[in-house]
C-alpha cells in the first residue's frame, strides 16, 4: 500500500515508517498539512495517516482537502487528545478510523489492513458495477463474419500491450465497443475506461475537460478540477473524433503521449499519468495532415497500430446474430423473432448507418410490431429507398433510387448552393438548428465552399 505519513514528531515519524516499510508498504513522510497537500495534488496514494495537531494545515482541514482531491483515498487519523467530538466530527468529514497515541502496533496495522481490505472492496465493486453499467449501455462485441473475426484477432493481439491505437472506420461502425473490449482484455480492465468525444465539447472547455484546472484558472474554475486523463488513471482513454481536435492542443496530446504527463490549465505544475490512450476517427486523418489541419508528428504517434472497423455492409453475416441480440436488448422475456423473409431483406440493404442505424431500425420495429414475428411488412415504408427523379444518358427522364441518406445530402447540398453556402440561411431554409446542418454536413464530408 502506498501511504502518505504526516506528523510534526520527527522521532515518530522515523518509527512508523521503519515500522510501516518492514510491513511491505511504501511510504512517505512529511512534517505538516502544508506539505502532505502537495504531495496529494502531484501523487495518488491509498492511504493517509495523519496526526491531528499540526502547524500550517492541521489533520481535520488536511482530511477536507485531502477528500476533495482524492475522494477514494482512506485517511486515518492520529491524536493524542482524543475527545468524543472529534472522533464524530473525523467521521463526518469522511475518516476511515481514529486512533489515540500510545498505541500498540497491533491497533495501527489492524487500522491499516482494514482500511486496505475496504478499498479492495470498493474498487471491485466499483469494477463490478462499471461492466454491468458498460454492458447495460452497449451491449456485446458480436459477430461470425471474417471482416468480424480478422479485426478481432487484432483486437486480442494488442490488448495486452499498452501500445496507442488508432481506431478508423465510418460513423456508427462500433468503434467505442471495439476500444471498451480492448480496455477489457487488458491489463487495465479493474481502471477507468474514459470516453471523450472532442467533437461534443466546445473548444474554450476541452483543454480544461482533457487536462483538468486548478482554481482561479478561468472565471467559473471555483475549484481544482481533475480532467479526463487524472480520472483514467491506471485505465485507458478514449478520445473520440479526435480529428477535430484543435491544433494547439494537439501538440499538448503530443506531449501526453511521449512523456506521460499533464499540465492542468492555470498549474505550473506538470504530473504523471499510466493512460493507456486509444483514438478514433470517422475521417481520412492523412488527408488532413495533406491539408495542414492535423499534426503530421501527431498522426504518426497515434498510428502505432491503427485497426479498422469494418462497415455493416462488409460483414451482412452478422445481421442475423446482431438482430437477435437487438431483439433481445429491446423486447426481454419475449418471444420476439424475426422471419427469413426480413432477414434477407436487411441483409440486401447498403446500412449507410451501419450498425447504430440496424440497431434503431430494431427498437422501431420492435415498439411498433403487431405480432412477435417481424417480417418485411413491419419495415417503415420505403425503408431504404427514396424514389427520385435522374436524367439517363439520353436526357430522358426516368425515375431512379436514391438511400435516405444519399436524398439528404443532396438536399443539404442544394440548400447550401441556393444560399451561397451561408450555413445560418441554409439552415433556415432547411427549418432545423445551425448546429443540426453542421453535424449533417460533418457527417457526409461536405466541405466548405
Amino acid at each position: 500500500m502506498k501511504i502518505l505519513l504526516a506528523d510534526d514528531d520527527q522521532s515518530l515519524r522515523r518509527v512508523l515508517q521503519f515500522k510501516l516499510k518492514k510491513n511491505g508498504h511504501d511510504v512517505t513522510t512529511v512534517e505538516d498539512g502544508r506539505q502532505a497537500l502537495e504531495l496529494l495534488r502531484d501523487d495518488r496514494w491509498d492511504l493517509l495517516l495523519t496526526d491531528i495537531k499540526m502547524p500550517n494545515v492541521d489533520g481535520i482541514e488536511l482530511l477536507e482537502h485531502a477528500r476533495e482531491l482524492q475522494p477514494e483515498l482512506k485517511v486515518i487519523l492520529i491524536t493524542a487528545y482524543a475527545t468524543v467530538s472529534q472522533a464524530v466530527q473525523a467521521v463526518k468529514l469522511g475518516a476511515f478510523d481514529y486512533i489515540t497515541k500510545p498505541f500498540e502496533d497491533d491497533e495501527l496495522f489492524a487500522a491499516i489492513d482494514k482500511a486496505t481490505a475496504f478499498r479492495k472492496l470498493e474498487k471491485e465493486n466499483r469494477s463490478l458495477r462499471k461492466r454491468l453499467e458498460q454492458s447495460e449501455r452497449t451491449g456485446k462485441l458480436i459477430g461470425i463474419s471474417r471482416a468480424f473475426k480478422e479485426m478481432m484477432r487484432t483486437v486480442d493481439k494488442v490488448a495486452a500491450t499498452d501500445a496507442t491505437i488508432l481506431l478508423t472506420g465510418p460513423s456508427g461502425t462500433g468503434k467505442e465497443l471495439v476500444a471498451r473490449a480492448i480496455h477489457a482484455r487488458s491489463g487495465r480492465s479493474d481502471g477507468e475506461f474514459v470516453a471523450v468525444n472532442c467533437g461534443a465539447i466546445p473548444s474554450e472547455l476541452i483543454e480544461s475537460e482533457l487536462f483538468g484546472h486548478v482554481k482561479g484558472a478561468f472565471t467559473g474554475a471555483i475549484k481544482d478540477k481533475r480532467g479526463k486523463f487524472e480520472l483514467a488513471e491506471g485505465g485507458t482513454v478514449l478520445l473520440d473524433e479526435i480529428s477535430d481536435l484543435a491544433v494547439e492542443l494537439q501538440v499538448k496530446l503530443l506531449r501526453v503521449l511521449q512523456e506521460r504527463v499533464i499540465e492542468p490549465v492555470g498549474s505550473e505544475q506538470i504530473k504523471q499519468i499510466d493512460v493507456r490512450v486509444i483514438c478514433a476517427t470517422n475521417v481520412d486523418l492523412q488527408k488532413r495532415v495533406a491539408q495542414g489541419k492535423f499534426r503530421e508528428d501527431l498522426f504518426y504517434r497515434l498510428n502505432v497500430i491503427p485497426i479498422r472497423v469494418p462497415t455493416l455492409s462488409e460483414r451482412t453475416e452478422d445481421i442475423p446474430v446482431l438482430v437477435k441480440e437487438f431483439l433481445h436488448r429491446y423486447a426481454p422475456n419475449t418471444t420476439v423473432t424475426a422471419s427469413p423473409d426480413i432477414i434477407a431483406r436487411l441483409s440486401e440493404y447498403s446500412w449507410p448507418g451501419n450498425i447504430r442505424e440496424l440497431e434503431n431500425l430494431i427498437e422501431r420495429m420492435v415498439i411498433l410490431r403487431k405480432t412477435d414475428v417481424l417480417t418485411v411488412r413491419d419495415l417503415p415504408g420505403g425503408f431504404g429507398m427514396i424514389p427520385v427523379e435522374t436524367t439517363d444518358s439520353a436526357g430522358e427522364g426516368s425515375t431512379g433510387h436514391l438511400t435516405f441518406h444519399q436524398a439528404e445530402e443532396k438536399i443539404i447540398r442544394e440548400a447550401l448552393g441556393k444560399w451561397g453556402w451561408n450555413r445560418a440561411k441554409a439552415a433556415k431554409y432547411l427549418n432545423i438548428p445551425r448546429h443540426v446542418l453542421l453535424y449533417r454536413m460533418k457527417k457526409y464530408n461536405i466541405e466548405g465552399k
